[in-house]
């Protein structure tokens, strides 16, 4: 079915984002456009997206087991959000910092805000568990607890504590001989009131549960059926071997978060030392969230927070179970009946055309990888081609997040040990994999590359490789810019864009950012790209004036754009000023937003949508119709590694390239773009209040699904000898 045929059947009517109608502007009571009332809080906005995540795991035309693995994202979310911003906002506050974030709230007044709204997700959390537990034990999926086990689950578990659990448990009293110990970030532990069997002396203990043990042990069954004990189950059951003469009084499990927060010395005189030691302060940051076990006594909530330092105000008490980020374990070992069908992403035919052969495929046109749909093999075997390759000479890449046992990495490592000349450049500061980046650079450095970090105050995001290879008498740059990590893993289920080119304007351009993050020479001039924090965040605001101004002489005027985030005001402020002057603008936000659509006489021609399914969306793409509208022929076209964010466009290196091929430009105008405005099965739309609601959908007719989509047809650049002319586009380009 193409494209065109799908949607006509699919229901879609006047308020699908294809259509050239926006909805009416809605008038807010007491609202001042020039306030900071117009900016939506970054904080809440992003627990706005949580609540997002989490409806997932309610959606009936979702999987199951991936239900539970959306309860799982929305728990993991939760935890990371406020290990990072949280804490950072708790220590603005008690440092008495009153300054006013963009929508002039101060730290002190967003915790409020953000601990009520956490409090709710958490709550509404236990109860889609709940509800999950009940639909997975229909599904024949079981979770136990210690009073339902028979005799042989029991003996099972004799041998599989003995085995697995009992020696690297540490059962710890509690007494001032053996004072409260260190619980790391993330540690889940069980409180326990005991007490002697002959003389029924009491004894207070901590039974800290460790993380390298699975937190469900799965149970023999004969008749096929899946049966699950939590691991803190079979502790309580095993009291006695781990306290023996003693029997439970009362216990309660509890788990902390701790800061995680990286501050590193500027000065530093060795950066990887600097992280290092930052890494051991990170395990020891202060408790910013406890959550307990409802119901525990006065007695022993009062222990457990005089020995954490924490006040009520950090304390949660959690109904049901603690730690559902936990549950990922039962999703991995879910039948496939109960999960996505499997999706095997594609080879794009111009590769297979030419026998597997990267820059034969590259040199014949400009080729952009639509990930997860085409298959990040593809970058892989870039690199591991060019390692092997006796005429490339040079490799370059810059690495952000990768995965532990990087193929990426290897193939760096094989070119330096071939001879040939490679440089990587890895950012130690990505949050929470900065240990595993220092083990990489480590590994590079052995191999023979070059390892360069870069800027200390700014972080680097770009995701850039180019390698240069002898062809005849000159040296020809092959450049590969993407919008997401080089990471294999997560590349399966993050939608991301890959541009493979041997354009010379790019290749001098990439080689100019890699000469300025290894030798801080800023570049006088770009040719297709630009990169923050030198020019990205001022093109943007320029370009988005100058589509004004083609509203302003008549002409049609639009932005399609589509990121993870957008929260820098003068950013917003000026989508506010382009919206008011008659551009048409549509965004694809997936996360925070800080920017009030459809409010009359500020942003009413402004839509927002954000697209929560089966992958993540994470491409960043804008689109400027250049006084003739989109799709047109005459639009600029550029793809980015950056967020509209003012750590994305002030304190990162990040690229913004622009899209010069024709195809490349309509794959990403007419496929991806359109698609994405077009979905109505997993998309929620905002309105000038801040509230998301999900499309409609007509009765009796078929949400579009973009992924689906995506997922059935091939990209446009990809396509080999057979041409792109079979391939569907949603909308086709205007002159």
């Amino acid at each position: 079915m193409t494209l065109q045929s799908e949607i006509k059947t699919s229901g879609m009517n006047r308020a699908d984002f294809l259509s050239s109608d926006f909805p009416e502007p809605i008038e807010l009571e007491d609202f001042d456009p020039k306030s900071p009332e117009r900016f939506f809080n970054r904080e809440l906005s992003w627990l706005a997206f949580n609540w997002r995540v989490l409806e997932e795991a309610q959606n009936p035309r979702v999987p199951l087991m991936e239900r539970v693995r959306f309860l799982a994202i929305s728990a993991t979310n939760l935890d990371e959000f406020y290990t990072v911003r949280v804490a950072g906002l708790r220590e603005l506050a008690n440092a008495g910092n009153t300054t006013p974030s963009t929508d002039g709230r101060t730290p002190a007044e967003q915790l409020v805000l953000i601990d009520a709204d956490a409090r709710a997700l958490i709550a509404h959390q236990d109860v889609v568990w709940r509800e999950l537990t009940a639909e997975i034990e229909k599904a024949g999926i079981s979770l136990l607890d210690r009073k339902t086990l028979t005799k042989a689950d029991r003996a099972y578990l004799d041998g599989y504590f003995m085995s697995n659990v009992f020696p690297v448990l540490s059962p710890l009293a509690i007494d001032p001989a053996h004072p409260f110990p260190f619980l790391p970030n993330a540690g889940f532990a069980l409180i326990l009131e005991l007490s002697r069997k002959r003389d029924k002396r009491p004894l207070q203990a901590l039974l800290p549960i460790p993380a390298q043990i699975n937190r469900f042990i799965n149970l023999p069954c004969e008749s096929g059926e899946q049966r699950y004990l939590p691991l803190e189950e079979l502790l309580l059951m095993k009291i006695e071997d781990l306290f023996p003469g003693y029997e439970i009084s009362e216990h309660a499990g509890f788990r902390v978060l701790r800061d995680s927060d990286l501050e590193v010395e500027d000065e530093a005189e060795d950066l990887v030392r600097e992280f290092e030691v930052a890494l051991k302060r990170r395990r020891r940051g202060e408790v910013v969230r406890l959550k307990l076990s409802a119901g525990v006594s006065v007695h022993l909530r009062d222990l457990v927070m005089k020995s954490l330092e924490v006040t009520n105000a950090d304390v949660i008490e959690v109904e049901g179970m603690i730690g559902l980020a936990d549950l990922g374990e039962l999703v991995k070992a879910a039948r496939y009946d109960l999960l996505w069908p499997q999706f095997t992403p594609r080879v794009p035919e111009r590769v297979t055309d030419h026998e597997g052969d990267m820059f034969a495929a590259i040199r014949q046109k400009d080729m952009l990888l639509h990930h997860p749909y085409e298959t990040f093999d593809m970058v892989i075997r870039f690199l591991a081609q060019a390692a092997r390759d006796p005429d490339v000479v040079a490799i370059k890449q810059t690495l952000y997040r990768t995965s532990n046992e990087s193929p990426i990495v290897d193939a760096l490592c094989e070119a330096a040990e071939n001879g040939k000349s490679v440089t990587a450049l890895v950012e130690l500061k990505a949050r929470f994999d900065e240990a595993a980046n220092i083990r990489q650079s480590r590994k590079l450095e052995r191999a023979g590359a070059h390892v360069v970090y870069g800027f200390i105050n700014y972080k680097t995001h770009a995701k850039i490789s180019t390698v240069v290879r002898r062809e005849g008498n000159e040296l020809v740059t092959y450049t590969h810019y993407g919008t997401g990590n080089y990471h294999p893993i997560t590349a399966r289920i993050y939608t991301d864009l890959s541009l493979f080119t041997c354009d010379p304007a790019l290749g001098r351009d990439a080689t100019k950012v890699f000469n300025y993050v290894g030798g801080y020479a800023q570049p006088d001039t770009l040719e297709n790209l630009h990169i923050s924090p030198v020019n990205m965040k001022s093109h943007l605001i320029e370009s988005i004036q100058a589509e004004a101004e083609h509203a302003r002489a008549g002409k049609p005027a639009e932005i399609w754009a589509k990121m993870n985030s957008l929260i820098e005001s003068d950013v917003i402020d000026a989508l506010y000023e382009a919206s008011q002057a008659g551009v048409k603008i549509s965004l694809v936000l997936r996360g925070i937003c800080g920017i009030r659509p459809g409010v009359k006489g500020l942003s009413e021609n402004i839509r927002v949508k954000s697209v929560v399914g089966r992958f993540l969306e994470h491409s960043r793409i804008v689109c400027f119709g250049n006084g003739k509208g989109l799709p047109s022929k005459k639009a600029r076209v550029y793809m980015s590694s950056a967020d509209w964010m003012g750590r994305n466009l002030n304190r990162r290196v990040e690229t913004l390239v622009e899209i010069t091929n024709k195809t490349v430009q309509a794959q990403v105008m007419s496929q991806i773009m359109a698609a994405n405005l077009a979905d109505t099965a997993q998309s929620w739309v905002l309105d000038g209040a801040g509230q998301f609601h999900r499309l409609p959908v007509a009765e009796g007719t078929q949400a579009f699904n973009c992924h689906r989509f995506f997922m059935e047809n091939p990209s446009l650049s990809g396509r080999g000898s057979a041409g792109a002319g079979d391939v569907p586009e949603l909308t086709h380009t205007r002159d």
